[in-house]
């Protein structure tokens, strides 16, 4: 064996440094342990807190020591190998950077109806689109006037050194690209900072390339609303000065007296005065401030009735504006109206408070602040130099801030103007606390109360910190597994891993006898070195990486079955054992190397054009390969060296057991001729197949439709069809698929109610009509615990996918299909230097697609329940992966065969004698890597079932194709070529 020395080395390398990455992660479950056992009572149950206040402990302790250097627990948690949030639970959300805002504030004053109407127009054509929304919005710029040059709207002083009036429309664009994609950046920037300082381990954040969107992934957090508030909140925070109750008093009587009038005309028009009357006779017996409207209304002899319970008076009290969470909606709806706000003070806004200001009888009362409108504030966030969490005087928790030169100036004259009178410090338009100025403050320290909790105000203080970001931002794309969820996964998977590996194992020594421990000690090497790898660059393992280890042992096989069958073809011919050996291992590299680099295509394609998790399933099937390949191809050889190096042909090396004895011998069945029966039988199939998606069609998961789905789990056994009747009541009879997940105590709820908006209040409105519906139909209540009980059921996990994101995903999967299969022609094309082959491996290919397609849709229609998700292209691009490797070994013998021929030879006997003489090797790939599949499929879980399913097929029907369809093409496809060649030789 050449080159010994230089594979001993890097195999060794890789074991020791792959050695050193995963013992972080056994030094991290020791930690674990010591933190469970410190926090474990008598009976055994653990105290979550004092489990983490032992972590907390030991957090910048060293705990793992090498004599040359310590690593604190902190440090290991970071180098261990990280588990994905379906494995262990956490969040991940796609962020989207508004730039409608940026460059709204590029254009200043130059704003007019167009340009409103060009964002408008963008902000839809964006979703429909793949193009940048800057790129939408000139477009629908120019068709509105084209006569109107750019730089109308964007040549200012703010922009007189960068373009001018005399500008060219692409100088103008190039500038407003360059800005949004800059506001991006620094979105990413700020968001990463927070992120960092909100004390997850190993985050996973990254700038989605050419989009002006940011993924996030938080392992192990468990409160999603406080993520969406961290991420969400611009932090734009203003001083603001703030109107008194008497001065405002005579405009807030003038809003009433408009808002009633309005009122009175729309429901004078639709013929119901009376109503309205009767309707706001009925909300003042609910008003919490009933008393106290009263006493203040009574002083203007101009109040009425009506005007006594309109929106603003019923609140008014002498604490401030005051009112329940219940009426803040009729609130809102006066403060909306142009035509009634038109009537108060240009220098009037309201504000409402951050948190409620109190609770009573067990509704929130929120108060609404009357603030000083101003076209900029006098001090805003970019003067604080620090904040910091601490304690007000009634040792609440609240934050303080620190504040530059230049705004502890500011910060003084505006306290000293303001004497006796409330600064509203607000963040993101929510005022969090109005104090009254006692004194003149000096030194440009203030402070920030507000019934805060510890957690809550450590956020809002790294927020200032960080940074107000350029643009909003809104969550298009959630996913939230809780704990319990990601352990059931954890375990599943294991198990689906360690069974598979037994099978196999088991399988390779009754078959192979010596040989076959030697591929199992590959094997295993082969899967030590992914994990190493796997925690060396970092990557987190996830379910569907879980299910990419499962396929490469059955894959990585495949190498060791090529050389074995070749050693026992070249010692059925007669030649010594050293002789075979070499043989063997050389003849097959290359049909080794072939296979594996078409299979690594696809894995790269499905990086480059997945999305979430199936990343995740590309790097670890792409690690798998190469280690495979290694393992292997060297590994195996540098094994079989060592043991043949001193004793030679008296070495007891063996390749075969009894069993393979008999199972030895080249096949001599007529493939060929039974290939147009193979046609009609393919025919046949994808037809049934395309007939039943035709009358059940696909089965399409929010990933490609959008949506939000919900894990709900219950204590026993719950009905889906029963609960799906209730759910549709609640969202406006909008389409509601209930199905069972896993186990009848579990659905799954996917709706497409108000999948248009996307925002954080308006996925509570449709989880609570979610739990609103399962309430009124089960009686049980909803837990946010992870463990269901007898009285209550509990949702352990909820995903969100938009309109714009399905697209994108919808458009990533045709397109890594796509580039997959183009990829694989050119190659074998290349390779073989024909283009039958390319072509004949390529019909195979959507051959095996319309058949896998086809089986999704018979099983869904005998009530299967399969999604079409991510996972499942993920699974099409795996089996033209695991095709296309069974393809190449066939044609890889066919070109020796043809080359190795005597004159005279026909073609179709060249092709029948590869196809036979690769048929051991095939049969027992395919038998290994179902073996393992179908330990997929039964125990992987319910995660993981529809890419099992379409393995499972598509692994069969792989196989298949390339006995009875791929070569058969090529024949047929060159066919006259063929004839006239051996008209001539003849």
């Amino acid at each position: 064996m050449r080159n010994r020395g230089f594979i001993l080395f890097i195999a060794v390398l890789v074991t020791v440094f792959s050695i050193f990455d995963l013992s972080f992660s056994w030094v991290s479950q020791n930690v674990q342990s010591n933190a469970d056992e410190y926090a474990m009572d008598s009976e055994g149950h653990v105290d979550y807190f004092k489990k983490q206040a032992y972590i907390d402990s030991v957090w910048k302790l060293p705990v793992y020591d090498l004599g040359f250097k310590a690593y604190t627990y902190e440090e290991v948690k970071n180098k261990e190998l990280a588990l994905g949030l379906d494995l262990q639970g956490g969040m991940s959300v796609t962020l989207e950077v508004s730039p409608i805002e940026v460059v709204r504030a590029m254009a200043g004053a130059n704003i007019d109806e167009n340009f409103e109407k060009a964002l408008a127009t963008a902000e839809v054509l964006t979703k429909e689109n793949r193009e940048s929304f800057t790129n939408n919005f000139f477009t629908s710029l120019k068709e509105l006037d084209e006569n109107v040059p750019f730089a109308t709207y964007f040549a200012s002083s703010a922009n007189k050194n960068k373009i001018s009036f005399n500008s060219p429309d692409k100088a103008v664009q190039d500038l407003v690209e360059g800005e949004v994609d800059g506001a991006v950046e620094r979105a990413f920037e700020i968001i990463r900072t927070r992120i960092d300082k909100f004390g997850v381990t190993q985050p996973n954040i990254q700038r989605l390339q050419g989009t002006n969107r940011i993924s996030i992934e938080l392992p192990g957090v468990d409160n999603p609303q406080r993520v969406r508030n961290l991420l969400q909140g611009v932090a734009k925070l203003e001083f603001l000065e703030v109107w008194t109750l008497q001065e405002a008093q005579p405009y807030l009587f003038q809003l009433n007296q408009e808002w009633v009038k309005q009122e009175k005309a729309r429901k004078k028009l639709s013929g119901d005065v009376a109503a309205t009357e009767t309707k706001t006779e009925a909300k003042s017996e609910t008003s919490l401030f009933e008393s106290d409207s009263t006493d203040v209304a009574s002083n203007d002899s101009t109040a009425t009735e009506e005007q006594l319970f309109a929106p603003i008076m019923k609140g008014f009290t002498q604490f401030g504006l005051l009112y329940a969470d219940t009426d803040t909606a009729e609130v809102n709806a006066m403060l909306r109206d142009k035509e009634v706000m038109s009537i108060i003070p240009s220098d009037m806004k309201f504000l409402w408070g951050h948190k409620p200001r109190s609770s009573q009888g067990g509704v929130d009362v929120y108060e609404l602040y009357i603030i000083k409108k101003e076209r900029e504030a006098k001090l805003t966030g970019e003067v604080i130099a620090d904040a910091n969490q601490s304690y007000d005087q009634r040792n609440q928790p609240a934050v303080s801030m620190v504040m530059n030169v230049e705004g502890a100036k500011k910060w003084k004259k505006m306290t000293g103007q303001n004497l006796g009178r409330q600064i509203a410090i607000a963040l993101d338009n929510e005022v969090y606390t109005a104090p009254n100025v006692q004194s003149e403050i000096d030194g440009g320290r203030s402070e920030i109360t507000g019934n805060f909790e510890v957690a809550e105000a450590k956020d809002l203080a790294n927020i200032l910190k960080a940074g107000k970001l350029p643009a909003p931002t809104k969550i298009i794309e959630e996913v939230v597994v809780g704990p319990s969820l990601g352990k059931v996964a954890q375990s599943q998977g294991i198990n689906s891993v360690l069974l598979g590996l037994a099978l196999v194992i088991v399988f390779m020594v009754v078959y192979y006898a010596k040989g076959g421990l030697i591929a199992n000690a590959a094997l295993g090497l082969n899967i030590f070195f992914i994990f190493g790898i796997l925690a060396e660059l970092g990557a987190a393992l996830t379910l569907p990486g879980i299910a990419g280890i499962v396929l490469t042992i059955g894959m990585s096989i495949d190498a060791n079955v090529l050389i074995f069958e070749r050693i026992r073809e070249e010692q059925r011919a007669g030649k010594s054992l050293l002789t075979a050996i070499s043989n063997g291992y050389d003849r097959a590299f290359w049909t080794i190397f072939d296979a594996n680099l078409t299979t690594l295509l696809t894995g790269g394609f499905l990086y480059v054009f997945g999305m979430g998790p199936i990343k995740g399933f590309a790097v670890t099937l792409m690690i798998g390969i190469v280690c495979s390949f290694f393992s292997a191809v060297f590994i195996s050889r540098l094994i079989v060296s060592q043991i043949i190096k001193n004793k030679g042909e008296d070495a007891k090396l063996n390749f075969e057991t009894g069993l393979s004895k008999k199972l030895a011998g080249k096949m001599s069945i007529d493939f060929m001729a039974k290939r147009k029966m193979a046609y009609i039988f393919s025919a046949v199939v994808i037809i049934a197949g395309l007939g039943s998606l035709a009358t059940n069609g696909l089965n399409l998961g929010v990933d490609f439709t959008g949506g939000r789905s919900y894990i709900v789990s219950f204590d026993k056994a719950v009905v889906p069809s029963k609960i799906q009747g209730s759910l549709v009541k609640n969202v406006d009879n909008k389409p509601v698929e209930v199905k069972t997940y896993g186990n009848d105590n579990t659905l799954k709820i996917t709706t497409a109610y108000l999948i248009d908006e996307e925002s954080s209040e308006t996925d509570a409105i449709v989880q609570n009509a979610i739990v609103e519906g399962i309430e009124s139909y089960t009686g049980l209540k909803y837990s946010k615990k992870q463990i269901p009980t007898a009285t209550t059921f509990v949702i352990p996990s909820t995903s969100k996918v938009g309109a714009a994101v399905a697209n994108d995903i919808t458009d990533g999967a045709e397109e890594a299909v796509l580039y997959s299969l183009l990829g694989i022609f050119f190659y074998i094309w290349v390779r073989f230097r024909q283009w039958n082959f390319g072509a004949g491996a390529i019909l195979a290919l959507f051959h095996d697609t319309l058949v896998v397609f086809g089986a999704f849709g018979i099983a869904n229609l005998l009530g299967a329940g399969f999604e079409l998700d991510q996972v499942f292209i993920a699974a099409i691009l795996t089996v033209i992966g695991y095709s296309i490797n069974d393809t190449v070994v066939v044609f890889d013998r066919v070109r020796e065969e043809r080359e190795n021929a005597t004159v005279g030879t026909k073609m179709i006997d060249v092709m029948n004698n590869a196809i036979n003489g690769t048929m051991n090797r095939t049969i027992i790939t395919s038998l290994t890597t179902l073996l393992v599949i179908l330990v997929l499929l039964l125990f992987g879980g319910e995660a993981l079932r529809g890419f099992s399913f379409s393995l499972f097929i598509g692994i069969m029907v792989g196989t298949y194709s390339s006995i009875f369809i791929a070569a058969p093409l090529v024949y047929d496809t060159s066919k006259k070529k063929i004839e006239k060649e051996e008209a001539v030789n003849a």
